[in-house]
């Protein structure tokens, strides 16, 4: 009978480590593997519960890790309130941290009478733990935890009892090693699969960014234009594409299957970087749509921007990449433009010149069509300039910008309208075509006004529609008369319109006099005694006559212009009917005077200016 309980025994040791064996092999996961374990010391010694305590990552305290027969609870409470240690203090003076420290197993009979147990005793004895065993796990002969065993009586753990354990936490301190390794073998393919894949989406993304770079870098070798790479950037970007000069005014444009850039984008705001991506949502209502603009920009100043609908998180590092690129690309398109089309203006100019000059030669008229353009044909003189004086509106930089938004306008005409600069003004001949919509000189002429506000940073631009020209010898007086009408329209303070010679009532009559010359010596006979007067006595007779015509002849309103004393403008008034010799109070002596001062401010205005090389 003690033979075959002996070879029992020995069977069910076998069973025991012989499953946990199957476990390991089976790759069973480590949170598993250790609560087998702890079933499998219950079962192999008949305890009421037994678990398994691993050491943490620093080896600072044990943590029950797998349990078999221990009360949920009783884990969660001991790892969470009574934190076995592995330091010094009374939390690190139980069985299982001496047993872990000294790699020899420690038994208490009695919890209740061992001191060292004390910080466990009451949760113990509230869950039925009377005596425990602490039997050291070890890996590779270091520490890595304990195997805990427990009884509900009072128990004096036997030498065998002891000896058996300690054997089994040997056999479960290989599994525990083997399991270890394997999950590390684990840990190491989930990293080189992981890194596997990075490489290849880093492969896959290097490989989009060079057909990005082939892509956009084959429309600058041909030279395609913005169009081409508006058409690259619709493709890379599997959406519709928009680019604009400053003034919002399309350049470009590419559909991306059946999406077309429709909606025109919102004006970004005078805060939005001149650098870097950025997100632009239209006002809200119908048809609404964020748009991501690129700025397009040779050295500081902005020529255009990249326009794709949609939100800037909706678009990948790579599409990012895409639109910076093509911006860069498309700078390079419009200098290649700008350099073109600054050649071309200044062929137009040559024109101009000339025109201006009165040579009404075939030369000239071949030398036009060359460009594109029948001055055979009748014209309309329009001419701009943008209001503000100060800033750079009438400075080079703001020249140009005004030039490309009349560009921009002439071009959707046709036959070509001529399109040049002549001093601080841009001159548009604009040929008479058949009646359309949109493309008479009026409605040139609004364009040009309406979009220029944008194109000069706010500031806007006075539009003047000339006389009809029929011959070439025509263009000469027509450009010099409607050089002064806008002169005239800004200088009496009708900014921001689009003017005809009507509008201006009998300054317009004034200024289509064909000699200017005429003009300037009625208004130097008529003003001579007044302006002699002013210059031997410093005074301001002229300056006063002028403002007490245009305030309805009161002498209150003259007053408040000028920040004199009503009675300082009534001597003033008399001495200028002293030395004049009439009455202010006789209506023909007002028309002469008032006839003078308009004749002065239409010469003022139609005085040539000096014409820099490049008219700008």
């Amino acid at each position: 009978m003690v033979v075959e309980s002996r070879h029992e025994e020995v069977r069910r040791w076998l069973s025991g480590v012989g499953t946990i064996a199957a476990a390991v092999n089976t790759e069973v996961a480590l949170p598993r593997l250790v609560d087998l374990i702890a079933r499998t010391a219950c079962d192999l010694m008949g305890y009421e519960a037994a678990g398994v305590l691993l050491a943490d990552r620093d080896e600072h305290s044990l943590v029950i890790t797998g349990a078999h027969g221990l009360s949920p609870e009783y884990v969660a409470r001991v790892n969470a309130e009574h934190t076995i240690r592995l330091g010094s203090g009374p939390l690190a003076e139980g069985p299982s941290s001496r047993a872990f420290r000294s790699a020899e197993p420690v038994a208490i009979e009695d919890i209740s009478a061992d001191p060292s147990f004390h910080p466990w005793a009451g949760l113990a004895r509230e869950y039925g733990y009377r005596a425990i065993v602490a039997i050291p796990l070890l890996v590779a002969g270091v520490p890595a935890g304990t195997v805990n065993c427990y009884r509900t009586v009072t128990h004096r753990f036997g030498d065998d009892e002891i000896t058996l354990l300690t054997t089994l936490a040997n056999q479960v301190g290989i599994a525990l090693q083997t399991a270890r390794l394997r999950d590390r073998e684990r840990e190491t393919i989930a990293d080189l699969e992981r890194l596997n894949a990075s490489l290849t989406a880093q492969r896959h993304l290097l490989e989009q960014a060079e057909e990005i770079h082939r892509a956009l870098t084959a429309v600058a070798l041909r030279a395609g234009g913005v169009e081409a790479v508006a058409d690259a950037l619709a493709v890379l970007l599997s959406r519709p594409v928009l680019v604009t000069d400053p003034a919002g005014q399309r350049l470009a444009d590419a559909r991306h299957g059946d999406r077309i850039p429709q909606a025109e984008p919102p004006e970004p705001p005078g805060d939005a970087p001149r650098s870097g991506l950025s997100e632009v949502t239209a006002p809200s209502g119908p048809g609404a749509t964020a748009w991501t603009t690129a700025p397009v920009q040779l050295g500081e100043e902005l020529v255009g921007r990249l326009w794709v609908p949609g939100r800037l998180t909706e678009l990948s590092a790579l599409d990012r990449r895409a639109l910076e690129h093509a911006a860069v690309v498309c700078a390079l398109e419009l200098l290649r433009r700008r350099t073109a089309m600054d050649v071309e203006w200044q062929l137009r100019g040559d024109v101009l010149a000339e025109l201006l000059s009165g040579d009404a030669s075939a030369t000239v008229r071949a030398r036009a069509a060359a460009l594109g353009h029948e001055l055979a044909r009748p014209h309309r003189v329009l001419v701009a300039r943008a209001d503000a004086i100060d800033g750079d509106a009438r400075q080079p930089a703001g020249i140009r910008r005004l030039l490309g938004v009349a560009q921009a306008v002439a071009d959707r005409a046709s036959p070509r309208p001529l399109v040049t600069s002549w001093g601080d003004c841009v001159l548009v001949l604009w040929p008479e075509t058949t009646p359309a919509p949109g493309r008479d000189p009026h409605a040139a002429a609004e364009a040009v006004r309406q979009t220029s506000r944008r194109a000069l940073g706010g500031s806007t631009a006075t539009v003047v529609i000339g006389q009809r020209c029929t011959r070439l010898e025509d263009y000469r007086s027509a450009v010099r008369t409607a050089r002064g009408a806008l002169g005239l329209a800004q200088l009496r303070r009708a900014a921001n319109r689009t003017v005809t010679l009507s509008d201006l009532g009998v300054y317009g009559l004034l200024l289509q006099l064909d000699d200017p010359g005429e003009l300037l010596r009625f208004a130097d006979r008529v003003l001579a005694p007044l302006r002699g007067y002013d210059a031997h006595k410093d005074s301001s007779l002229v300056r006063t006559l002028r403002a007490y015509l245009d305030n309805d002849l009161s002498t209150r309103r003259t007053a408040d212009m000028l920040y004199l004393h009503p009675n300082t403008v009534g001597l003033r008034l008399k001495k200028i009917e002293e030395l004049m010799g009439v009455s202010l109070a006789q209506p023909d002596a007002l028309l002469q005077l008032q006839a003078a001062l308009m004749a002065e401010d239409v010469v003022g205005s139609t005085r040539p200016q000096h014409v820099s090389p490049d008219r700008r």
